[in-house]
């Protein structure tokens, strides 16, 4: 398990209180300051109420190969995908095994001395690897984590200034690790595919219609690791968003702390775990996509004073040159496009750097891309 990290008590300023915290109590290299702290709208209620009817859909079907079963299941996800921007997915096909042992190789790596752990840390050029100072909405996440690509593009001949390099950073002496999560991204991808097609479904097209978009993804996975927290009414494990990519697949351990925004009300309720399930996140290029018939979901992460989180969500992307825009079938006079088209790769490095800093304005959003904003 994390150590704890020793030093003196802190005094964090927070508007007009001030706030005690003994720095003995803050695990896993983090301790609690000013730049984690949440503006008071943004910080999470006591007693927050379980997401009531949240989809769970019994993949099953696909296995058995059944059109009719086939097509009904693209139905109900397409409900899901339009009234809650989420759903979760159970008897999904992903081995037991294979999801153990990427669980057992996060929760060593996390186990790791800090210097051991630094040594595979990331930065702005090499954005995959070890970190632990993330921001989201301009606010530090109460967390730490570590990134992998699946499929590490080719190298270019020459490194642009500001371009990324995907480049994965594998932990020394650590058995297993390496290939427990190369098993388990072989398995994600082939549950993100199929996702992806029941998707196309349920918006009348061919299955493989966005096929195409994933040749060179960027796809990546992430271990989460959330501490114990000394003030989780101040933090966030990780801020309030939406996700950018396609679709993102979680799975989160029995603690809980994964919170939605309810559409029908605007109020956060939390996403309770189920046993053996994925919470199946649609991005915001799928709503670009669809042209706006679904809509991504905006979540964050809550944290608590007693028990450490686990959580691994696998970012199904697109590849950097795809150029992300209603699909032409999605189109019509009486429903014109109501984005105008981005370069993903461009997005995705912008919303990356915004990983390392506080920025000066928001960061980019479909939002700004939409045809009628202000």
């Amino acid at each position: 398990r994390p150590q704890r990290t020793r030093s003196a008590v802190a005094t964090v300023h927070v508007r007009s209180r001030t706030l005690i915290i003994d720095r003995d109590i803050a695990m896993g290299g983090l301790s609690m300051d000013q730049a984690f702290v949440q503006a008071p709208e943004h910080r999470t209620k006591a007693n927050l109420a379980d997401a009531d009817g949240i989809p769970v859909v019994d993949l099953s079907p696909l296995a058995a190969g059944d059109k009719a079963g086939v097509d009904a299941l693209a139905a109900e996800v397409g409900r899901a995908s339009r009234d809650w921007g989420f759903f979760v997915v159970v008897r999904h096909g992903v081995p037991a095994e294979t999801v153990a042992q990427a669980l057992e190789a996060q929760r060593a790596f996390f186990a790791l001395p800090a210097d051991r752990k630094a040594a595979v840390r990331r930065d702005e050029a090499a954005p995959l690897g070890y970190y632990e100072s993330e921001h989201t909405k301009n606010v530090r996440d109460w967390k730490e984590v570590f990134d992998i690509v699946p499929r590490e593009p080719p190298p270019p001949a020459a490194v642009a200034d500001g371009e990324l390099v995907f480049e994965n950073k594998w932990p020394e002496d650590l058995p297993g690790f390496r290939q427990a999560l190369e098993e388990y991204a072989e398995a994600m991808e082939e549950l993100a595919f199929k996702l992806l097609e029941l998707i196309a479904r349920s918006l009348g097209l061919r299955p493989d219609r966005l096929h195409g978009f994933f040749k060179d993804q960027t796809t990546f996975i992430r271990l989460n690791h959330y501490p114990p927290c000394p003030s989780p009414d101040l933090a966030l494990g990780v801020g309030r968003h939406k996700d950018a990519g396609a679709l993102t697949i979680l799975y989160q351990d029995d603690v809980g702390g994964l919170d939605v925004r309810r559409r029908s009300d605007g109020e956060w309720v939390r996403v309770r775990p189920v046993p053996d399930s994925y919470v199946i996140n649609v991005g915001d290029i799928i709503q670009v996509w669809s042209n706006d018939r679904y809509e991504s979901a905006e979540h964050r992460v809550s944290v608590n004073s007693e028990k450490e989180r686990f959580s691994m969500p696998y970012f199904f992307n697109p590849g950097s040159d795809a150029m992300v825009e209603p699909l032409e079938e999605m189109v019509s006079d009486e429903r014109p496009a109501r984005y105008d088209a981005y370069n993903w790769g461009n997005f995705f490095s912008t919303r990356k750097n915004s990983n390392f800093r506080k920025l000066d304005v928001e960061n980019v959003q479909i939002a700004h891309f939409r045809k009628d904003r202000p």
